[in-house]
């Protein structure tokens, strides 16, 4: 599947909604966490937003080499003091220890990943850890080619608040919430659903 996100790394970055889509959800994160995991990384976006929580440590993971080379090339500007560490490799399961995290972030990646992500994220992070994600809605959801085909088959797409804070819920979180976050790009209005919620 990499290569599928590999063909999109160079043009990735002229998407205006996936890095507010990131920031929406770094918002929601108590500063100051010891290691922040952010999954399915793509070029950093959530990452690079969470170096103004002041996390001791960012662990950045993502399937794409492309994306990872120029997460690293934005980094000797972004990140100068070097606190996000950057990874290649399968987001499920993550490459970390149990409760060895503060906080788990996942911009624009679930649906891709699938429930058996969430039941890792609970794994990785602390008692009362904080998890942020984003969640297309099938309202507006239609995969198509390439895309439709790596969809996980057992995954529930959303299509209101309150079932896409029952993902987390389901999966053993707790104090749940959901909202939307909206962008309009002049040409078309682009929406997903913001959880967030408490291991």
């Amino acid at each position: 599947m990499s290569t599928l996100f590999d063909a999109d790394a160079a043009g990735y970055d002229e998407d205006t909604f996936h890095p507010y889509v990131a920031e929406q959800l770094i918002g929601g994160l108590a500063p100051n966490p010891k290691l922040l995991v952010d999954v399915a990384a793509g070029t950093g976006a959530a990452a690079f937003a969470a170096l103004r929580l002041d996390p001791a440590a960012v662990f950045a993971i993502d399937l794409s080499p492309a994306m990872i080379e120029i997460a690293r090339a934005k980094a000797a500007e972004r990140d100068p003091d070097g606190r996000i560490s950057w990874h290649v490799g399968s987001a499920v399961p993550l490459p970390l220890g149990d409760g060895e995290a503060d906080a788990v972030v996942c911009a624009s990646a679930l649906h891709f990943l699938g429930p058996r992500a969430l039941a890792d994220w609970r794994r990785v992070l602390r008692p009362g850890g904080k998890l942020a994600f984003s969640m297309v809605s099938s309202e507006r959801f239609k995969p198509t080619g390439k895309f439709a085909e790596v969809i996980p088959r057992d995954l529930r797409v959303p299509g209101t608040l309150d079932e896409a804070a029952a993902l987390a819920t389901d999966a053993g979180f707790s104090s749940a919430t959901a909202q939307h976050v909206t962008l309009d790009q002049g040409d078309r209005v682009r929406q997903v659903f913001a959880v967030f919620a408490e291991a």
